[in-house]
């Protein structure tokens, strides 16, 4: 992996369901990773999911107080060198917008909600890069309310998946206040079966011949069976059975005398074994090993290739999400050289408007240059909204939902009225990066490589004056009248005045 000399510390934060967790690392130049901080707090957000799905102010609030001294640690951190991400439980929450204001705020930098595939990804990369090996290897990771598996080779996660079965939200269900009984345990065993068992063909032993632990409970369990002499930290069935049987001979979390049983796990140590149990007797496990990597280690190393590739250095480092567009563009059967002029165009305007922006946004724009015909595999009626839809679900490497959605909003602002988007319009970056990409796509209506050196876009405040090259009224007239029909639009509902010189 070649590496820039000059790579800084990095910081990831994962905000998982039972904790949060802050790494500040270096990748050094030979590929080397080394930690210079770790901080965790036992928030458990997901523990605060009500009823209806809403976050409760209680739970909020232990999430903003971990994060304001995460903040305290970062300060004199750059932006493009701290990633924040959220899994499960902010994927599940109904008012996790409002809350994502609230914790950026808090934290001074933007979190991303991930998917559960790509927080699979992430884990696997973690625990490739930490504890490499070239044979096949199934990774599972047990968070608070979801359960990864990645079934991999050296670096390449071949299969990878999320279930919504997690340590604290099935210790919440089967044992309420702490109480543990054989009946309680067998219903939770069987409530993690159903969930779990639709992967036992991407999974099963025959594809791999290595099963790794990584994160929380499989490490939390691993210290618990080295601690008593059970086993020396290896998972088997024999261990896990002994372990449930102390947990029920003692009847209640608060009576569990277990060496090695750290108290910010005791409550959900029932569920976190219902789970593991579960998985090792329905997918053939015989032993599982606790893995050296986790989320927050492949997220640092995706931040190394996206800062790598950003600066240009080593054709061996690739942003994932640049493999994503090419692959969805390929798959959807989009036009190539349309969307190649569509982004460049697209790129010069928005440079016109915006002047120097964040890399990061003039990458979006790119990106939803590069995708926003894709829908027209579904139909060239309203196909915009098809676009957007599909990059706004469809899965795609290296992206979180956050982003995918913001991409998506901007496919479906390239054409139609201007009022389904009232709300994000109100954003000034989103404002000019739709203006751009919706007159793109206008002056390459005809589909034909075009000169568009002598266009010219000139901002003073909300007025615009576009300059078209001197032939265009003769040789685009289509182009132009759709040009003037753009200008009526923003005039009536986008607050812009635009000139047509």
């Amino acid at each position: 992996m070649n590496l820039p000399t000059s790579m800084p510390p990095l910081a990831a934060i994962d905000m998982g369901s039972n904790s949060f967790r802050l790494e500040i690392a270096e990748v050094q130049q030979d590929g080397r990773y080394k930690r210079i901080e770790y901080l965790k707090e036992t928030v458990r957000l997901g523990a605060g999911l009500d009823a209806d799905g809403m976050l409760t102010e209680a739970a909020m609030q232990r999430g903003l107080d971990c994060l304001r001294r995460f903040a305290q640690r970062l300060t004199g951190f750059a932006p493009q060198h701290v990633r924040a991400v959220a899994t499960q439980t902010l994927r599940e929450a109904r008012n996790r917008n409002a809350f994502l204001l609230r914790a950026q705020e808090a934290l001074g930098f933007p979190i991303e909600v991930i998917s559960g595939r790509e927080e699979a990804r992430l884990i696997f990369a973690g625990v490739a890069r930490l504890q490499p090996s070239a044979e096949k290897r199934l990774v599972i990771d047990i968070g608070g309310r979801s359960t990864e598996m990645i079934l991999g080779k050296a670096r390449r996660p071949l299969a990878a998946e999320s279930f919504q079965v997690g340590s604290v939200g099935l210790s919440m269900r089967f044992f309420p206040e702490g109480r543990f009984t054989a009946e309680a345990f067998r219903a939770a065993q069987v409530a993690a079966g159903a969930e779990l068992e639709e992967g036992f063909s991407l999974f099963r032993p025959e594809l791999w011949k290595h099963a790794l632990g990584s994160s929380g409970t499989v490490g939390a369990v691993a210290q618990i069976l080295a601690a008593t002499g059970v086993t020396d930290g290896r998972i088997t069935p024999d261990a896990l059975r002994w372990c449930i049987a102390q947990c029920i001979e003692a009847g209640h979390m608060d009576k569990l005398d277990l060496p090695g049983l750290k108290e910010d796990r005791r409550a959900v140590v029932g569920g976190g074994l219902c789970i593991l149990y579960t998985l090792l007797t329905q997918f053939g496990i015989d032993e599982l090993l606790p893995a050296k990597g986790a989320l927050r280690q492949g997220v640092i190393f995706d931040l190394v290739e996206r800062l790598a590739g950003t600066a240009g250095f080593g054709a061996a480092i690739a942003d994932m999400r640049e493999a994503s567009v090419a692959t969805l563009q390929r798959r959807f059967g989009v036009d190539l050289a349309q969307a190649r002029r569509v982004r460049s165009l697209a790129g010069e305007l928005h440079g016109q408007l915006a002047g120097r922006v964040p890399r990061e946004i003039q990458r979006e724009l790119g990106w939803a240059a590069d995708l926003h015909e894709m829908g027209m595999m579904v139909s060239h009626h309203d196909h915009h909204r098809h676009s957007a839809y599909l990059v706004a679900h469809v899965d795609a490497p290296g992206f979180s939902q956050s982003q995918q959605q913001r991409v998506g909003e901007l496919v479906l602002g390239q054409r139609g009225g201007l009022r389904k988007l009232e709300r994000q319009l109100g954003d000034e970056t989103f404002l000019w990066q739709t203006l751009a990409l919706r007159l793109a796509v206008i002056c390459n209506h005809a589909r034909a490589d075009l000169d568009t050196t002598a266009l010219r876009l000139r901002r003073t405040g909300r007025h615009l004056q576009l300059s078209l090259p001197r032939l265009w009224p003769s040789q685009q007239p289509r182009a132009v009248f759709l040009l003037g029909e753009e200008a009526q639009a923003w005039a009536r509902n986008g607050g812009l005045e635009i000139e047509i010189a």
